[in-house]
């Protein structure tokens, strides 16, 4: 999720399509003015009329010109019968105006545009009957991370830059290949994949040593390690690949997300299905597989009829973000080390589990993230959320404690944030104007905090903070932040990547394999101050 999204999906925690009551909302001498204003807008004669009845064209063109999300629409059927009558239009000739809308809506998106008509039924059945849910959840999945938008990934030892007409450039540590330029050899510099030329590259993931692409009709590429399940520091006999290859056992799913965890990887089909690969012999994720098993499998328990819009994935487990008509939930299954699972224990979920804590917090999660040890949720309201395992104060909670359920960072009630992101006892916090919070481990100066003289900013800069505190060191460069990536990785010192609003990247942290796009001096391994990237996102 990014700070240029708009927060207007998020006004209302469940949409409401039927059972519409068609006598007056009330005849309470408080709303008769309400009443009558409606009247006047409507026309005079009797209540729900619409003057534009007669040109039902045009008032569709005003509904999906203007963009309005599912909750707007939503209301407008509530309002008045025109918007939920049959409209006589096709493709539909039974479709309310608003639901024609909502169609309209989806069909400019670029993950739906490519379907079959069979295709867009079973998603419409599976969000829950309604095209406005299918725009939901839809919107969801942009939101929650950049697709279709330029990006960056902070891997371990390697990064990844994804430009917004979909080309591809690397740079940093290359001992498996995870580079795709062919070699192994490392790169100080970006640059650009030409192997990948014709091919508009939408969302990108890394791992140690392992890189995968996803294209723009759902195929995905991957180099480096030639194994789904391979730990971070490798296994015997691994095959790498130095190029971007076609992985033939997902030609029939059309992907729009892939991670990649430690033992696992998981991709996300545009239908909202999850798929994993690997995670050993223990069927730790409802499957048994070989940790060279290259065949996906669906993610088995209750999500298999819950569309899912986000997937993150942290230290051999993974978190699901999932939209449905009752509003937005987070499921965990995996590993339960710490926490982290957030279901109040430390034991292992064989199935996907959903966190019950959010209900009790009342806060509808937006955006997920999985550290290697802990997790956070914004919440469509700008709460911030942590559990886990808190070393170095990774929870922001202002001490090192585990949390097995879900906080409230109460440091950040003041902040609407819009954005998070976890990796290795370390947490970033966006806020919507583009303010940047970070905490916990400040090993590497991953943190951003470089202030102070010589001396004061190198204790400074690898201090760990037990809060959340302004980055002032992006502050200073007066642009406007919309997403923060960094590594998650238990074994490589972290870097960190801050993506502006006009495309520009800054980059701060270890440095040590050119990961930072730039060459260090001699006697640097990193960088505490955030310096530009040489990179045309555009």
């Amino acid at each position: 999720m990014d700070t240029t999204t708009s927060s207007g999906l998020w006004q209302s925690t469940s949409i409401q399509y039927h059972s519409v009551n068609e006598n007056p909302l009330s005849s309470e001498p408080h709303l008769q003015i309400i009443h009558q204003q409606q009247r006047h807008c409507y026309g005079s004669t009797s209540q729900g009329e619409f003057p534009l009845a007669a040109s039902p064209s045009i008032v569709l063109h005003v509904l999906t010109e203007c963009y309005l999300d599912p909750q707007d629409l939503a209301r407008l059927e509530a309002s008045s019968r025109f918007f939920r009558q049959p409209a006589n239009f096709s493709p539909d000739f039974n479709l309310s105006i608003s639901e024609l809308a909502a169609l309209d809506m989806c069909q400019s998106r670029a993950v739906f545009k490519p379907m079959t008509q069979s295709e867009r039924e079973t998603l419409k059945e599976r969000c829950g009957g309604s095209w406005k849910l299918v725009l939901r959840f839809l919107i969801a999945g942009e939101t929650c991370y950049r697709r279709e938008k330029c990006q960056a990934i902070a891997g371990p030892g390697h990064s990844v830059v994804v430009t917004k007409s979909g080309a591809v450039y690397t740079f940093g540590s290359n001992t498996s290949g995870q580079l795709g330029h062919g070699t192994t050899e490392e790169e100080w510099r970006p640059r650009l994949i030409r192997s990948l030329q014709g091919i508009r590259i939408i969302q990108a993931t890394a791992g140690a040593g392992r890189t995968m692409l996803i294209s723009d009709i759902g195929q995905v590429y991957a180099f480096g390690k030639d194994s789904f399940g391979d730990s971070e520091y490798g296994v015997d006999g691994s095959r790498t690949a130095t190029t971007p290859q076609l992985v033939e056992s997902l030609k029939g799913i059309f992907a729009v997300q892939a991670v990649i965890g430690n033992f696992f990887t998981a991709v996300l089909s545009r239908e909202g299905r999850v798929y994993t690969f690997s995670w050993g012999s223990e069927a730790t994720l409802g499957h048994q597989t070989e940790p060279h098993d290259q065949e996906p499998h669906l993610l088995k328990g209750d999500l298999e009829n819950v569309p899912v819009v986000q997937i993150a994935a942290g230290y051999c487990y993974l978190l699901a973000l999932t939209c449905q008509p009752s509003g937005m939930s987070v499921y965990s299954v995996g590993c339960g080390l710490g926490g982290k699972l957030g279901h109040g224990s430390r034991t292992d979920e064989k199935y996907p589990r959903m966190i019950e804590q959010f209900k009790h917090l009342k806060l509808e999660p937006v955006v997920i993230a999985a550290g290697a040890w802990h997790a956070a949720v914004v919440g469509k309201d700008g709460r911030v959320c942590t559990w886990g395992w808190g070393r170095y104060g990774c929870l922001g909670h202002g001490n090192e404690e585990c949390e097995t359920v879900p906080k409230v960072v109460e440091s950040l009630l003041a902040v609407k944030a819009v954005h998070v992101t976890t990796g290795d006892y370390t947490t970033f916090v966006v806020a919507e104007n583009g303010d940047v919070y970070s905490f916990g481990c400040g090993e590497s100066s991953s943190l951003g905090h470089h202030l102070g003289t010589a001396t004061e900013g190198q204790a400074q800069r690898h201090a760990n903070l037990l809060r959340p505190e302004l980055v002032v060191s992006l502050k200073q460069r007066r642009e406007r932040v919309v997403q923060i990536s960094l590594t998650n990785s238990i074994f490589w010192n972290a870097h960190t990547f801050a993506l502006t609003e006009s495309a520009k990247l800054y980059a701060f942290g270890a440095g040590d394999k050119g990961q930072l796009g730039t060459e260090l001096l001699a006697y640097q391994s990193e960088r505490g101050n955030p310096e530009l990237v040489d990179v045309d996102l555009n």
